[in-house]
């Protein structure tokens, strides 16, 4: 049988959540399947990064169209992306919204993370915007013969809100990075490496993501200025991941804060570096608005690091029992979370524990299996 994968966009230098959730789903799918052939797509007229697998049922096919062109083509149907690839395709595999023209005879199997783009329009640029609307993710929905999607959250919101059949879409968790599955000797000389670097200091809220409205930080400055001296004296607020966009307030926020001595911001960080940063953190806080799985909680909690984050969207599916929830839109509450786990040590002893029996639950190698048995039974 052969596969092809779209990686247009996937393989950015700073991976987002979705590179992520792909690369390490691709890998964990060729450590298993050794048998059908995947034909691994890229386009761009630059450079670009080759796709990082290397085995005798992987070929990696590189197209130098400008984007603007190829997704023309592709919405008017004068070209179908099968013609790019040297052979005819059984299955394509998209995983994330992106433009697609596909003959009939080809199954398209599409992963849709998320619906944050209908809920909060307003969280994204006038031109992401305008994306959207020219890419018709209802439409991409709607035709597509599987749809898999991270979390029974975004499964239930793509049947409430884009009607789409229940038996058609297929719930796959991702799993952790190998990155996360450190030995505790390493793991001391990573967070001596980790603080030395970036200058940390002895005591830290944490939050990692990409700087963007969705992610509330606004929220979480607020929160943070709410606490008493006696917990900001102790505690700075850290806040690492890719610029996103619309983050202008926030950066203001932080200058004008009447602590802005102790909110530092850290930038993308290397995948490598996240699992001492997550160690050396007395707390990760993930206020999102609105999440389709919400990696970074269970990245969090592998790593034996207390967590609060918000009730909403997929979070209580994901995170259970084993962080503390709270109101993304009461500041008041979310300030109140952050001083009461901060204060009480056996607290922190019982978040760290739940939040660690419940990573476990999360692997790759079954989220492959799963994969692959859609092909199976199809």
């Amino acid at each position: 049988m052969n596969i092809g994968i779209d990686l247009r966009g996937i393989l950015e230098k700073n991976k987002t959540g979705v590179g992520e959730y792909t690369l390490n789903l691709i890998k964990a799918v060729l450590e298993q399947d050794k048998t059908n052939r995947y034909f691994l797509f890229t386009n761009s007229i630059k450079k670009t990064t080759k796709p990082p697998f290397y085995q005798n049922n992987v070929f990696c096919v590189h197209t130098h169209y400008p984007n603007k062109i190829l997704n023309l083509a592709l919405t008017l149907g004068l070209i179908k992306i099968e013609n790019l690839l040297p052979e005819k395709i059984n299955y394509w595999f998209s995983p994330n919204l992106n433009f697609t023209s596909l003959k009939k005879s080809t199954k398209h199997i599409l992963l849709l993370h998320d619906l944050s783009f209908e809920f909060f329009p307003e969280f994204y640029t006038l031109k992401r915007q305008l994306w959207h609307r020219f890419i018709n993710p209802k439409k991409l929905c709607e035709t597509a013969d599987i749809i898999i999607t991270p979390s029974v959250n975004t499964k239930r919101d793509l049947i409430n809100y884009y009607q789409i059949p229940d038996k058609k879409i297929q719930v796959i968790y991702p799993g952790l990075s190998k990155n996360f599955y450190i030995d505790e000797e390493e793991l001391k000389k990573q967070k001596n490496f980790i603080k030395k670097k970036y200058g940390l200091p002895d005591n830290f809220i944490l939050f990692l993501a990409a700087i963007e409205p969705r992610k509330n930080l606004l929220g979480l400055i607020k929160a943070y200025e709410k606490l008493p001296p006696t917990i900001t004296n102790k505690y700075h607020l850290i806040i690492a991941g890719a610029k996103g966009w619309k983050n202008n307030s926030v950066y203001k926020a932080a200058l004008h804060s009447s602590l802005k001595q102790n909110i530092k911001f850290f930038g993308y960080l290397p995948d490598l570096e996240k699992p001492a940063l997550y160690s050396l953190a007395d707390l990760f806080v993930f206020p999102s608005y609105y999440e389709g799985f919400g990696l970074p909680i269970i990245e969090a909690m592998q790593m034996n690091t207390p967590v609060i984050a918000s009730n909403c969207s997929s979070i209580n599916e994901i995170a259970k029992n084993g962080v503390l929830l709270v109101n993304p839109n009461n500041t008041n509450n979310l300030s109140v979370a952050i001083k009461t786990i901060l204060q009480n040590p056996e607290l922190i002893i019982n978040y760290k524990k739940r939040g660690k029996e419940i990573a476990s639950e999360f692997n790759w190698h079954e989220a492959a299996a799963l994969w692959l048995r859609l092909l199976e039974s199809d």
